[in-house]
């Protein structure tokens, strides 16, 4: 079920809104799990058990840790959560390039694929994640294990973050999840960022998909320079506002039901170096991957070639989190040997340079790796950079002026705006000091028009738009 879908928007959320705030309180986490568990089987069906399971076996693993069977409950949760995502996330992979090398020595493998053909359950990347950090948060004695299954599970299955994030740790909300407070200001605070986010998702990030597909698409001897180059453009700027406005959904989602969970994005696209672009862009997963394995794999403090072995491992589990393809490995790889690059002595040389420079190179750098992420193999991507770079002037005018409309150069323009932190900049004129009461009234009551405005629009595109998921629903 999408917040984008008008199931969801006028019927599961003001029900569900509606009986959370009229149970009392030792009934809220019950009836907060039992929609979650509806709303994931909503869309996978029997694969809700998958989840269910992941819950108990997290639920007891931290319970064995915390009775002294330290390693076995740490190994048990562990072992579970990475067999589950291995199985169903990678087996596929794994068995694909496995038959393509026994075949390259004539050794035909029969059925073998079948094994592999498993459907990817929705958010197995995320909610594995997130439980196995409790558990290993657990052991390092940093939390106590939840007693209280319904609490845990609650947890576990929140339907605002469940499928595509925020990575949400346990310690994060372990007092929320049995002493929060719910109040008007922090219900308007999470409607305002889900108009946001659904605003990101439905005005920005679909119109840009539909330029950055049709331009995706285009076989290689159509494909100018300047195409290219608008293509890649426009999907940095897709899955940037697909993304993050999915998680401006979510954590606005959590703000009406009393939780506050983290950001997950701060302006990524300001960066001025690859390092910094990953301290702003999907921070819950560098976090974790850093807390997790990067800091237990030794981190920088066993010198230079380890800390470059453990950036590049770091980073090739990145890419390979993101899809079971050989095109997300080289991704991250790429963004961990920039890092390096960087470490070695690059940043020093761009410091030396005007920040206009350095935040070039952020933006060039991205925009080069994002066909390795959007491209389905390593050809298309090579291709597609090789059009990119073959300075190929003959642009299709006739395809121009079919998909770069007005309405599509508008929130291409939006899009480089918002990008920017003009909306927090703006946000910050109510809260400042010198503000007066008239003032503050009358920019309140802007605010609140221009949010409704965007809502409106919002279902306009949702009234008439076809069925378009977020690009992190399949991670």
């Amino acid at each position: 079920m999408l917040f984008s879908n008008p199931i969801f928007l006028f019927l599961f959320l003001p029900f569900t809104l509606f009986i959370y705030y009229i149970l009392p309180k030792r009934f809220k986490n019950s009836f907060l799990l039992f929609v979650s568990l509806f709303f994931y089987t909503w869309g996978e069906k029997e694969l809700v058990l998958l989840i269910i399971t992941s819950t108990l076996i997290d639920y007891c693993s931290a319970i064995i840790i915390e009775k002294g069977r330290r390693k076995l409950g740490l190994w048990l949760s562990i072992v579970f959560n990475i067999g589950v995502l291995g199985y169903f996330k990678y087996s596929h992979f794994a068995f694909t390039n496995l038959v393509e090398i026994l075949y390259s020595f004539n050794i035909s493998v029969a059925n073998a694929k079948q094994f592999s053909d498993v459907i990817l359950p929705l958010g197995i990347s995320f909610y594995t994640f997130q439980t196995m950090s409790y558990t290993i948060d657990v052991y390092r004695g940093e939390v106590k294990a939840n007693k209280n299954f319904i609490n845990f599970a609650t947890y576990v299955t929140l339907f605002p973050q469940l499928v595509a994030g925020p990575i949400v740790r346990y310690k994060t909300i372990a007092d929320e999840l049995t002493n929060r407070i719910t109040s008007l200001h922090l219900f308007s605070e999470g409607v305002e960022r889900f108009i946001i986010g659904l605003a990101k998702k439905m005005l920005i990030a679909n119109n840009c998909a539909f330029l950055a597909d049709a331009i995706f698409s285009l076989p290689s001897n159509d494909m100018s320079f300047s195409l290219a180059w608008l293509g890649v453009i426009a999907y940095s700027f897709q899955i940037y506002f697909d993304f993050s406005g999915y998680s401006d959904m979510a954590i606005g989602l959590g703000k009406m039901f009393g939780f506050n969970f983290p950001e997950n994005f701060n302006y990524p696209y300001t960066s001025k170096s690859i390092r910094e672009f990953w301290n702003r862009w999907h921070i819950t997963l560098s976090s974790w991957f850093k807390d997790y394995l990067y800091i237990p794999l030794g981190g920088n403090r066993h010198g230079e070639l380890r800390t470059y072995f453990n950036l590049f491992f770091v980073f090739f589990i990145t890419g390979l989190w993101h899809g079971a393809s050989w095109t997300f490995v080289i991704w991250g790889i790429l963004h961990g040997v920039f890092i390096i690059i960087e470490r070695l002595g690059f940043s020093r040389v761009l410091n030396k340079f005007p920040s206009f420079v350095s935040h070039f190179y952020l933006l060039f750098a991205v925009n080069v790796l994002w066909p390795f992420f959007r491209c389905d193999s390593i050809s298309e991507a090579l291709g597609y950079l090789q059009s990119m770079f073959s300075f190929n002037t003959a642009t299709n005018v006739d395809f121009l002026s079919f998909y770069l409309s007005k309405e599509i150069i508008l929130m291409m323009v939006l899009a480089t705006i918002f990008s920017m932190p003009v909306y927090h900049k703006l946000n910050s004129i109510l809260t400042a000091p010198s503000l007066s009461t008239s003032n503050y009234k009358l920019l309140s009551f802007v605010k609140t028009g221009v949010l409704i405005l965007l809502f409106v629009f919002c279902l306009f595109y949702v009234a008439t738009d076809s069925y378009n998921p977020f690009i992190y629903f399949r991670f």
